[in-house]
């Protein structure tokens, strides 16, 4: 296996496995409350929703840049730091939207929001170097 790619193989993983929990648990709920389409003004059925749908939005442009990151031979210390944080942010974020933990939502969402910029300046240094 090449090693090069480890962290981003390690983002994959964790992360599509999160979107795919997230994913059967809209789908768990919509069996439960017989709901094909929308929300049907459930509050449980939107957190759930809108936790799926915040990863989705979150997880891909990351993952881009992890992989410009990882092309542009980042240190690995760097990489590592980037995939462990952004991945527990994004549970923080997903358990705080399916539990109503206001705390850990609001962390899961500053952390990500950090990460990103760590690794949108991480990018730019590569760039300009």
């Amino acid at each position: 296996m090449d090693t090069d790619f480890i962290w981003l193989a390690v983002f994959v993983l964790l992360n599509s496995t999160l979107l795919c929990m997230l994913t059967a648990n809209v789908s768990r709920l919509r069996y439960k409350l017989r709901l094909s389409i929308g929300d049907g003004g459930n509050k449980e059925m939107v957190y759930a929703m809108r936790a799926h749908s915040n990863g989705v939005e979150q997880v891909p442009i990351f993952a881009l840049t992890l992989l410009v990151l990882t092309l542009l031979h980042s240190p690995n210390i760097l990489l590592a730091a980037l995939v462990i944080l952004f991945t527990l942010a994004r549970i923080a974020h997903a358990y705080g939207m399916l539990f109503s933990a206001f705390s850990a939502r609001r962390l899961g969402a500053a952390t990500t929001y950090l990460i990103q910029i760590i690794g949108i300046l991480a990018l730019a240094y590569q760039i300009a170097v």
